[in-house]
């Protein structure tokens, strides 16, 4: 890759390991709901004209006679898991959060197995049972039969991972060539369509901080439409089978960040889990082979 790829993929992930940080900070104020409506509204305010600078008419077209299937991108893939991360974010650390969801590309491999027929070799197929494996080693201390919201933080995290590999394979089965600016910005326009009538209702009665609102104005700028504009220009410079390396940089940034601005410490439990879910999925991913040549074809299925 050119130093400018190195750069963007840096900055991508510093920008997707701090919306951990930003959502933690800010969701106590708002709730999740509240702030993911904020989120993907700023977002979709500031993809809107971009779309129409870069593409004019023709961005929009481009989901002509989608829209119904936009919609349910704006869910999967928006709206859902978003709203999950941030309810699991009012009890898990922000490091630990960016954790668990770099066990998005585990889902994916998973859902694409079960519904569109993709090949698991035995290589893969170790990659998962080690990435999924890991997901215990990390949360095995965090499990509670208690109730109260604190025992479906994990679940909810997971459920949000698990959407985003519906979604890939989702846009693959119904959206295939579907310009990925303009799928970006219809994503979180539905969403805001969704989520900001309900966000209305129950808006806090509490005054919110200066703090959150500023999380919240980074969190759709900078973490969601800017990162998906320096996402797309990966794509575009060293294809997904490079662009997919991110995921293993996103949980490093979200653990500096939270050590640094949120003084959140790194435990062992927490090193060792991610050390194995990346394992994990470097294998299910095709990125590593347990011999032979990487699956660099496989990998570039994955353009979600």
């Amino acid at each position: 890759m050119k130093t400018r790829d190195v750069m963007d993929l840096l900055l991508l992930a510093a920008l997707w390991g701090a919306s951990f940080i930003f959502m933690r900070r800010a969701v106590p104020e708002f709730g999740p709901v509240v702030l993911i409506a904020l989120r993907v509204s700023i977002a979709a305010a500031f993809l809107v004209p971009l779309l129409l600078m870069r593409q004019g008419k023709a961005g929009f077209e481009a989901l002509k006679g989608k829209w119904l299937r936009v919609w349910v991108m704006g869910v999967l893939n928006t709206a859902l898991p978003f709203c999950m991360l941030a309810f699991a974010l009012q009890y898990v650390t922000g490091g630990f959060g960016s954790i668990l969801n770099a066990t998005t590309p585990l889902w994916g491999a998973v859902v694409a197995w079960l519904w569109l027929g993709d090949k698991l070799n035995h290589s893969r197929l170790s990659g998962l049972v080690i990435g999924f494996a890991g997901v215990l080693v990390l949360v095995w201390h965090k499990l509670s039969w208690q109730g109260g919201g604190a025992a479906l933080a994990v679940p909810a995290a997971l459920l949000a991972t698990l959407s985003y590999g519906v979604a890939a394979s989702f846009a693959k089965r119904f959206l295939p060539g579907v310009n990925p600016l303009s799928l970006a910005m219809g994503s979180q326009l539905t969403a805001t369509i969704i989520l900001l009538p309900v966000a209305l209702l129950i808006w806090p009665t509490h005054p919110v901080s200066m703090t959150a609102w500023q999380g919240a104005g980074v969190l759709g700028i900078a973490c969601t439409a800017i990162a998906y504009i320096i996402f797309f220009r990966l794509l575009n410079n060293v294809g997904p089978a490079k662009a997919i390396a991110v995921t293993f940089l996103i949980p490093v940034f979200g653990v500096v960040w939270g050590g640094l601005f949120l003084s959140e410490a790194p435990t062992l439990n927490m090193l060792l889990g991610c050390s194995i879910i990346l394992c994990g999925t470097a294998l299910s991913t095709g990125l590593l082979t347990l011999g032979g040549k990487p699956l660099a074809a496989t990998v570039a299925t994955k353009k979600a």
